[in-house]
């Protein structure tokens, strides 16, 4: 990180079910020790059902995610068709790691289509491209890797997909000093997008010595 440099150290989510997949964030961007902002949406949509999790520098994956919402605008119009979570991730596959070099960005890239139906997509910051039933990332994700393996299942409700998220990233914020807030969340199906918000105040709460 350059002197100065806005950064989304974060924690991010993203889990697919039968129906659709189930994103989250927290929503602290901060700039060295100070915190810029404590209510960010690092949850930022590239097409109708179709939205990524952002972490590293904000300007970076603000950038790349307008790049990838303007070809896949483009697409759907000379296409006449939707884009599918697939096209999506490989746009911001190609643009992170042609760019790798000079950009700070790990996305997760999630949604559904109908196509594949759900897919999750990770695009961690040397610019691989993982299909994976879930990922986490940013600097908090290091601190639930045990948690996440150890309490995912397949075939999982939706309900049980938003408690794993929520779960995971109180946790994940409760030891991350870069990470904290409020939760954000998303659960994106073929009927559309439904947002939910979990203020501060009101998170699961866990042991804290």
């Amino acid at each position: 990180m350059k002197q100065g440099e806005v950064n989304l150290g974060t924690s991010i989510m993203a889990v697919a079910f039968a129906d659709g997949v189930v994103i989250g964030a927290d929503s602290r961007t901060t700039t060295g020790a100070y915190i810029a902002n404590r209510v960010t949406d690092k949850l930022t949509k590239v097409h109708d059902r179709i939205y990524c999790c952002r972490s590293g520098s904000a300007a970076d994956t603000q950038a790349v995610a307008d790049i990838v919402h303007y070809y896949l605008q483009l697409y759907s119009v000379q296409e006449n068709e939707m884009p599918s979570v697939r096209t999506a991730s490989a746009l911001f596959q190609e643009l992170c790691y042609q760019n790798k070099d000079m950009l700070t960005a790990g996305i997760i890239v999630a949604g559904w289509d109908e196509k594949n139906g759900p897919s999750v997509y990770n695009v961690p910051l040397g610019g691989s491209l993982h299909k994976q039933p879930f990922a986490i990332g940013g600097s908090g994700s290091t601190y639930i890797y045990g948690y996440c393996d150890s309490n995912f299942k397949e075939n999982m409700t939706q309900t049980e997909c938003v408690e794993f998220v929520k779960n995971s990233l109180s946790l994940a914020m409760s030891r991350d000093g870069s990470s904290g807030g409020v939760i954000r969340l998303a659960v994106i199906t073929k009927d559309g997008v439904e947002r939910m918000f979990v203020p501060g105040d009101q998170l699961p709460v866990f042991w804290e010595g």
